[in-house]
């Protein structure tokens, strides 16, 4: 299977303006981005206590992503706008993505940021492939996990979703061990680890395990 991107934008907003940004993101961005060729969806990811929102674009080849660009400039200059925050951008090739079942609005999302060295990174997908997936899979509640890896900067950025917020934080500890035994296999560096509502649950991108 070709590969598939995504383009991630964090933004730092200010909590009181997530509201009014997520109905931003879904009446105005994503319209605008489904008339895009090349787009396969788009999700939304909160924090409400520190303000900090993702949103992912995904997209079905790499000229698609770099087209789209021109695009989606002034949407993410009036996005910054309505949250009242600042916007980082950063650009993934999906190397795993697996699906249990769809998630919806409000589920609960785990993500982990990771460094791996370039030449450990065909290791690492392996490990997440053989050994991280079946053991979320065990976990009650689990909903889809994906691997999202930045070749040259020797990023990845591993998600696990779970049908609620509760049973995210029911199987904390369990996420926690999958996670340090992923790492001592694979060699990677462990750089952050936060907890997300899922706004928008729109992404469209094939199975990829």
């Amino acid at each position: 299977m070709s590969t598939v991107y995504a383009r991630s934008t964090t933004i730092d907003a200010h909590p009181s303006f997530i509201d009014v940004g997520i109905t931003h993101i879904r009446d105005t961005v994503m319209p605008a981005l489904a008339g895009i060729d090349g787009c396969a969806g788009l999700s939304l990811l909160v924090d409400r206590g520190s303000g900090r929102c993702i949103a992912t674009s995904s997209w079905l080849d790499e000229d698609s992503l770099r087209a789209s660009e021109s695009h989606v400039l002034q949407l993410r200059d009036s996005t910054a706008d309505v949250f009242h925050g600042t916007i980082t951008v950063a650009r993934w090739d999906i190397a795993v993505l697996h699906r249990d079942h769809h998630s919806h609005r409000g589920a609960g999302v785990r993500v982990t940021w990771l460094e791996v060295e370039p030449g450990h990174l065909d290791r690492a997908i392996d490990v997440y492939k053989t050994a991280s997936l079946p053991a979320m899979a065990e976990l009650d509640g689990f909903c889809s996990a994906s691997l999202l890896v930045d070749p040259a900067a020797g990023r990845a950025v591993a998600s696990m979703t779970f049908d609620t917020a509760l049973a995210m934080s029911g199987n904390r500890d369990k996420s926690e061990t999958i996670t340090t035994s992923e790492l001592r296999a694979s060699g990677a560096q462990l750089l952050e680890v936060e907890e997300f509502e899922l706004a928008i649950a729109h992404l469209h991108v094939p199975e990829m395990a």
